[in-house]
């Protein structure tokens, strides 16, 4: 990634705040203080804190990245998108397995909220999981063919619906951009640093590779809040990748 400054690589790097309560997520914030990375907050955070919590990360001046999956009815997603945009997040996601119509409406709901005052958020679709093995996909889930066949397949949806990118594996990066244009988003974890554990990820890379490999953003949690210097860490991270 040469060429970007270690703010740039900072601006790119999505902590996942994959914790129980407002509090266990304090104590990092805390020690990440004055590193400009995105706040991902996934569900059991936002259930648990609430919509206020996102907006104390708004005001310190943070970009959130409210990762709750949205897949339900059209009207119910439209409702959803539009309370979250009032709410002020950069970064939202619903899933592209929803359908083409409930992604159209989680975009009526964003431009509800838009006649308020609220900013125009980026809305990503979800493609498949990175926890997803072929295994899962083709005996449990019911799709046939291949992990990245389904993952572009739905990365093209998105795009047909309006949205501005999806999540995906890291590994299904360049086929995205082939087929949807270097300027369609991808939002990729499974992102694991050299020597870390894998845990319950099964399609990863390390931060530098995923660059590489052209993505727009990465989604780094356990790496960093589980270890034992969490600033260290993410420095670490950054300085692999300038």
């Amino acid at each position: 990634m040469s060429g970007f400054t270690r703010t740039d690589v900072a601006g790119r790097i999505m902590v996942a705040l994959d914790y129980a309560n407002a509090q266990g997520a304090e104590g990092l914030l805390k020690q990440l203080e004055g590193i400009p990375c995105y706040m991902k907050v996934g569900m059991q955070l936002f259930y648990a804190a609430g919509p206020s919590f996102v907006a104390s990360l708004k005001e310190r001046g943070y970009k959130v990245f409210l990762d709750v999956k949205m897949h339900d009815i059209p009207n119910t997603v439209k409702g959803g998108a539009e309370s979250v945009t009032r709410l002020g997040v950069d970064v939202f996601n619903v899933h592209a397995a929803g359908g083409k119509q409930m992604m159209e409406a989680a975009l009526e709901g964003v431009d509800k909220a838009l006649t308020q005052g609220a900013r125009r958020p980026i809305v990503i679709g979800v493609t498949q999981l990175t926890s997803t093995t072929q295994q899962v996909l083709n005996d449990e889930i019911g799709l046939t063919g291949s992990v990245e066949q389904a993952v572009i397949h739905y990365a093209r949806l998105a795009q047909a619906a309006g949205l501005q990118g999806v999540v995906a594996s890291p590994l299904e990066v360049t086929q995205i951009k082939a087929a949807c244009g270097d300027r369609f988003v991808t939002v990729t974890p499974g992102i694991r640093p050299a020597g870390a554990d894998v845990g319950d990820q099964s399609r990863i890379m390390t931060p530098a590779e995923a660059f590489a490999q052209g993505t727009d953003y990465v989604v780094i949690g356990r790496p960093i809040t589980g270890a034992t210097d969490p600033r260290a860490a993410i420095e670490l991270i950054i300085d692999s990748v300038v």
